[in-house]
């Protein structure tokens, strides 16, 4: 009964599940995804299902792979080809993310899509190691180094001051607290899509 309680009066006040600096990031990924004809796409994720049941189209088929059954960093060798692959949250995890983006071009269909979602003001969190981050220009750049054109990539990032004080202490959003206001200086989280 508390807890019910306690979620009733959570969600008067505008507090959700969702980590807060998610929030922008999976808005925006999600208008993206969704804008393409999903139904009509192989979908390959690359360790998570976070994407399986995201869609509004439901995929033509969806596959998932998984470390370390399934290395985006090892040699992919001849394998299917998709038309979309997803990788959220996985490139900072990555000891070689250049073989890893070569890789993924590899793996995409011609007019084939890939996006890439990674924390940047973020602590340590090693699953299983964590190595890099990438701001929005980083990202193009290692995009570009894959094979992907300058102009077939579309970056975004989003934070502020606040919300970067409030991580420290990790916090789910809560829409009158938290300001969703972006300042470009301070990003938490940093996406791409790119088409091949």
């Amino acid at each position: 009964m508390r807890t019910s309680l306690k979620r009733m009066v959570q969600k008067m006040v505008g507090h959700t599940e969702e980590p807060l600096d998610w929030v922008v990031m999976n808005r925006t990924t999600r208008e993206w995804i969704d804008a393409l004809p999903t139904n009509q796409m192989d979908a390959f994720e690359i360790s998570g299902c976070f994407w399986k049941n995201r869609v509004e189209k439901a995929w033509k088929s969806y596959t998932e792979g998984c470390y370390p059954e399934f290395d985006i960093c090892s040699p992919v060798g001849k394998t299917n080809q998709y038309d979309i692959i997803i990788a959220e949250q996985v490139f900072e995890h990555l000891p070689y993310p250049w073989r890893a983006i070569k890789n993924v071009y590899s793996l995409l269909r011609p007019g084939g899509y890939f996006l890439t979602t990674t924390l940047f003001l973020n602590k340590i969190h090693a699953s299983p190691i964590d190595c890099t981050r990438w701001t929005p220009q980083g990202l193009t750049f290692l995009l570009e180094e894959g094979g992907f054109s300058h102009d077939a990539i579309r970056t975004a990032s989003w934070g502020n001051r606040q919300a970067a004080r409030l991580f420290l202490r990790w916090r789910n959003y809560c829409s009158r607290l938290h300001s969703l206001n972006n300042e470009p200086d301070y990003p938490l989280c940093v996406w791409a899509l790119a088409r091949k």
